[in-house]
């Protein structure tokens, strides 16, 4: 990458392949190679490991703010939740996407999920400017209500996770049962936790309604369909013959959920089972678990901002 023409950067971290001209200061940090030009800008070119802890120099968190920083989304988009956790990347800050590559099914998508992040993807050989020439976009802060739908196997998850990779902080809501005794679910939950940044903070807990109403930042609620299968069992409603007052609990609890969900403040990805184009359930468990889902999923995309379906790893937004 060249510096005003005057020179070229190596990889984020690893200092210059040309000599800076006086005027520039360039340093390397934990977050990447920093650049400092004779009229005041600061860039950041940020390493794929930036760290989102703020620096140990005591100055204070956003003191190292810089004015334009550029990041590898595909290598490493979780780095701008980092820098904007460690107080590097702040309000003001133009964010650059970069290093779209066959890794991203078109140019589009590349740009959508910049988007998502509140960054911008230049084109090759576009001129930038630091400080840039306008205000960054706006980065979408709560109350704002995604919910994310989909069939098994279908991306859905991953496309949550995706969507919340540049916010500074998330509650990771899992909804769903102890793994112990089942191997395969237990695989499945920890290919989840090793696919989150690791300052994401994670609530084990079907008490989903009292996370939303206490809940800061972003929250990422993975599964509305363990939730109601796990308040069901809660309420008695799988056995062979139901407690009296069962139906009438589950939907007090469903009630408290969908209403948490409209006041949240907090900014919300939610995400769901697509139960309308399946298989018809050939048990009497099985409608009624389908059945309910279906209008819970009709309730909470009544109250969202946005609903998106996704499919073989393909996102469609829905009107």
């Amino acid at each position: 990458m060249t510096v005003d023409d005057a020179f070229t950067l190596r990889d984020p971290g690893v200092g210059t392949a040309t000599p800076p001209p006086a005027g520039y200061s360039v340093t390397d940090t934990p977050y990447g190679t920093r650049v400092e030009g004779p009229d005041g800008g600061r860039l950041l070119y940020a390493a794929t490991d930036a760290p989102a802890d703020a620096a140990a120099d005591g100055r204070g968190h956003g003191t190292h703010e810089v004015d334009v920083a550029i990041v590898d989304v595909v290598a490493s988009p979780q780095t701008i939740g980092a820098l904007r956790r460690a107080g590097i990347v702040g309000v003001t800050t133009a964010v650059l996407a970069v290093g779209g590559d066959h890794r991203v099914p078109s140019p589009a998508e590349f740009e959508r999920r910049a988007r998502l992040w509140a960054a911008s993807a230049p084109s090759d050989g576009q001129d930038l400017h630091c400080p840039p020439a306008s205000w960054p976009g706006a980065r979408i802060r709560g109350p704002h209500r995604v919910l994310i739908t989909g069939g098994a196997r279908s991306g859905k998850s991953a496309e949550a996770e995706l969507r919340l990779l540049g916010e500074p902080e998330v509650t990771y809501l899992a909804t769903g049962p102890a793994a112990e005794g089942d191997d395969d679910w237990a695989g499945r939950v920890d290919l989840h936790r090793r696919r989150r940044p690791s300052w994401w903070k994670t609530e084990e807990s079907l008490d989903a309604a009292t996370v939303l109403e206490r809940a800061t930042g972003a929250v990422l609620f993975d599964c509305v369909g363990t939730w109601l299968a796990g308040m069901m069992e809660r309420c008695g409603m799988w056995r062979e013959t139901p407690p009296t007052g069962a139906e009438s609990a589950l939907e007090e609890r469903i009630d408290e959920l969908v209403d948490a969900w409209r006041r949240c403040s907090a900014r919300i990805v939610a995400v769901t089972n697509e139960v309308g184009s399946g298989v018809v359930p050939a048990t009497v468990s099985g409608g009624l678990f389908r059945d309910r889902l279906g209008r819970l999923n009709q309730r909470l995309a009544a109250e969202s901002e946005q609903v998106a379906l996704v499919t073989v790893g393909r996102v469609l937004e829905l009107p």
